[in-house]
């Protein structure tokens, strides 16, 4: 079990963050925890969450509203939840000099506590921030904190440079500086990065795909890969993605 330590807190419009502490092995960046929503059975299936922070055995996550499951997370109050983790396949973390992080909407979540320990192996961290406007950024300071060089832009300009993520990273891509891209958004976002990257460049992408059961069992996840089909909740959600086969954009 797992304890909710105090009142999800509003940190953006319809983003909230929650504060955890678990009774499990240390988490890595890039895993999730897959929360029960209530103790009946409606909503049957539990909610899954990337990492956005970790000290310890005190977690942060932060929740986007998008639904009745996700609106009673968000009302909890403090005290027991049932929680399952660590679930799934993290990024990795290696010193590899410049690293270029694209993070777009609540796809921003899982990048900070990567930027931090992607710091603390030695490699220089350069983060393009992307959202709709500048009432849906959130963490802004823990970023700037976390990086050594934070890029925000916004759909509509309202913060930042005016622009889409891939508009950003397109720019700063072609520099051929970044020896490893590190990504998380939509789809279309992930796929225009990866083919932005230059040859060299490794580029790990964090999946968003709506994880049914969370523990491989249910197939609702698969992922298109060179390799063939992968269950993102266990084999990823991060994966290689030069390998994932994308199905928005021509080569």
């Amino acid at each position: 079990m797992a304890k909710l330590l105090k009142l999800p807190e509003l940190v953006a419009k319809d983003h909230y963050m929650m504060t955890i502490k678990m009774d499990c092995p240390s988490i890595k960046p890039g895993q999730f925890v897959n929360i029960r929503t209530n103790e009946g059975t409606d909503p049957l299936l539990r909610r899954p969450f990337s990492v956005y922070d970790a000290e310890g055995d005190v977690i942060r996550v932060v929740i986007r509203v998008i639904g009745r499951g996700t609106e009673m997370l968000c009302r909890m109050e403090p005290g027991e939840i049932n929680l399952l983790a660590p679930l799934g396949n993290g990024f990795i973390i290696e010193n590899s000099g410049e690293v270029l992080l694209v993070g777009g909407g609540v796809g921003n979540a899982p990048l900070l506590y990567l930027a931090r320990e992607l710091k603390k192996a030695g490699s220089r961290v350069t983060y393009i921030y992307c959202a709709r406007g500048k009432e849906y950024i959130f963490g802004e300071n823990d970023f700037r904190s976390a990086v050594d060089e934070l890029i925000i832009a916004t759909d509509d300009g309202s913060a930042g440079l005016k622009g889409f993520a891939t508009d950003v990273a397109a720019n700063i891509i072609s520099s051929d500086k970044f020896s490893k891209i590190y990504c998380c958004g939509p789809d279309p976002m992930m796929e225009k990065t990866v083919k932005l990257a230059h040859a060299a460049a490794s580029v790990e992408v964090s999946v968003e795909n709506y994880f049914g059961c969370g523990v491989g069992i249910c197939m609702g996840c698969a992922v298109d890969t060179t390799d063939g089909y992968v269950r993102a909740c266990v084999d990823g959600p991060v994966l290689d993605g030069r390998k994932i086969i994308w199905k928005n954009m021509p080569d």
